[in-house]
């Protein structure tokens, strides 16, 4: 057994060696990673240039050539030559039927702005300002009041601000669906539309996002709030609409979808295939870290810290490894090294196996995660023993007490496999209601709380190679961590079993229907199909293919609202 281990060894080390060697030899030939051409439309030429300046300050064996050009030869470009483009949604529309490879940088935001002294600033904040009120003042420049606009019948003059800006102009009138008129409203500066705002509680403006942010404390700049703008019109800001609390929620409910998208205009990244040359690669990465902080110095806004990592995300799994080309003689040999590594593998496998056969050892096996016919109480399976907690997650005391914990399976059902978790660590203390994990699925997340206290003394290591373990058997193999409990007697009070927690399913179905009928009427039609089957009946894995709005809403008005 030891002479095949070591020889098995030996002719990895052996295999392993050549094509080290031949990398060394390749890697003093000169790079072809080493010049990149970066196309980009007339209005991205400053933030390109700026990009490119910092970039190579830092890189200086990289050479980036910024060519300033129009969509249709951006397209052209990319078609016949290597290199990447970057864009905005304006030049995009002229790409998006090129099939090609794309990913968001940033954003160009635009937003109305009141004074926070603001004599309707309550009924604003709860009921929100329309498109069609928006409308009526800017058609009608003699008759501009907050009664025109609020449609409250108060008719005390409103002042209409505008920074000279045409991004600015360009987004109101696409969200307005007409030009914007310069009757009754005032342009300027961005500093004169600001000042005029900030002495004017009857004033409104339109800015672009990143011109009323104060960087050094991350916040809006004194005295200037958000309007809140009714998307759906239905005459007051719902949960879907109620993302204007502080600077962080709302550009995170822009990313997700709750903002205007003719307010919003998405700056991409394009080329003709997936980036695959290292220079680019690492520009790109730079650009989503480094880079973001030339946005908000040029007019745009920078992307939130969960999109910075969902579009790294996708550009780290596109990383192909270019190898040096082989000779004939090299890849014979290879091949013979290859064969014998083969039938040594095969030889340690089955001495392996024959062994743990012999032992009779049980061997652990990834359970492939199957759909149900029917997603309701009756088809989950709720094992007796375990204690069950309203956030969806279990608890089990083991026969030396410690506490196995993991995710009840209501909850794998409505989110569908999943593409990573993220997990504490061993040794990290955790209270009951405390966040015990994230579950993530292709960028968009749940977090998940802690049924019981203590600490964590193991986690389920095998979820890293053996994520499906979490669907397919998540009361057994899909278990997340091990802990030592500090307050079990009482706490397991707060918990359900078995024909309890049944029964408490039936109103979580309930729920969870109800849950999703606001969304398909709150968002788009369409999610309809993709929630209920024929007669009404839940889809399993609901949430797999909705998008991150509603993985947001999720999570703050289904699992937290239980809290």
């Amino acid at each position: 057994m030891k002479t095949r281990i070591s020889l098995f060894i030996g002719i990895c080390l052996l295999i392993c060696s050549i094509p080290t060697s031949k990398a060394a030899v390749a890697a003093k030939s000169p790079s072809q990673d080493a010049s990149i051409n970066v196309l980009t439309s007339p209005d991205l030429y400053n933030l390109t240039m700026q990009w490119a300046s910092e970039f190579c300050k830092i890189n200086p064996a990289i050479k980036i050539n910024v060519i300033k050009s129009t969509d249709k030869n951006i397209t052209g470009m990319l078609n016949t030559t290597t290199g990447i483009g970057f864009v905005s949604d304006e030049s995009f529309t002229g790409l998006k039927n090129q099939q090609k490879w794309t990913m968001v940088l940033g954003r160009d935001v635009i937003v109305p702005v009141m004074n926070v002294k603001n004599p309707f600033l309550d009924e604003l904040n709860r009921k929100g300002i329309t498109q069609e009120g928006l409308t009526r003042i800017f058609n009608n420049p003699e008759n501009q009041s907050w009664g025109t606009l609020l449609g409250n019948g108060q008719n005390i003059p409103l002042h209409c601000f505008m920074t000279d800006d045409a991004s600015v102009k360009s987004g109101v009138g696409n969200f307005l669906h007409s030009q914007v008129h310069s009757d009754g409203t005032v342009s300027g500066s961005r500093e004169q539309m600001i000042a005029a705002i900030q002495q004017d509680p009857n004033a409104v403006g339109f800015c672009r996002l990143a011109d009323i942010i104060d960087y050094d404390n991350q916040a809006l700049i004194k005295d200037i709030r958000l309007i809140p703008i009714d998307k759906n019109g239905n005459g007051k800001i719902d949960f879907m609409e109620d993302i204007y609390g502080n600077l962080q929620e709302f550009t995170r409910g822009i990313w997700i979808g709750k903002y205007p998208k003719a307010l919003s205009v998405n700056i991409y990244s394009v080329s003709s295939a997936r980036p695959e040359n290292e220079s680019e690669v690492a520009f790109l990465k730079w650009v989503l870290t480094d880079g973001q902080q030339l946005l908000g110095t040029n007019g745009f806004s920078d992307l939130v810290n969960n999109e910075r990592q969902t579009q790294l995300d996708k550009l780290n799994g596109n990383v192909i490894q270019a190898t040096a080309p082989e000779n004939d003689a090299y890849t014979i040999f290879k091949v013979v090294i290859l064969v014998l590594i083969a039938f040594g593998l095969l030889g340690f496998i089955l001495d392996v196996m024959s062994r743990e056969l012999r032992k009779n050892k049980k061997v652990s096996k990834d359970v492939a995660y199957s759909h149900p016919a029917v997603f309701d109480e009756n088809s989950m399976n709720i094992p007796k023993g375990i204690y069950f907690d309203k956030t969806h997650t279990w608890a089990f005391m083991e026969k030396d007490g410690s506490v196995k914990i993991g995710i009840d399976e209501f909850l794998q059902h409505v989110t569908g496999p999943l593409t990573r978790i993220e997990m504490k660590n061993a040794g990290e203390k955790i209270k009951k209601g405390d966040r015990l994990l994230t579950l993530i699925q292709k960028g968009k997340q749940l977090i998940i709380y802690a049924p019981v206290s203590g600490t964590i003394t193991a986690q389920n290591k095998s979820l890293i190679s053996n994520l499906s373990a979490l669907n397919a058997a998540p009361y057994s193999d899909g278990w997340v961590y091990m802990i030592e409990p500090t307050n079990w007697l009482r706490e397991i009070q707060f918990l359900a079993m078995a024909e309890k927690y049944k029964t408490w399913l039936k109103d979580e179905f309930s729920r969870l229907k109800d849950f999703l009928a606001a969304v398909t009427m709150v968002n788009t039609p369409q999610y309809a199909h993709i929630a209920l089957q024929d007669g009404g009946s839940l889809k399993d894995c609901i949430l797999a293919d909705l998008g991150p709005e509603i993985w947001e809403d999720f999570q703050t008005k289904f699992i937290d609202g239980t809290r």
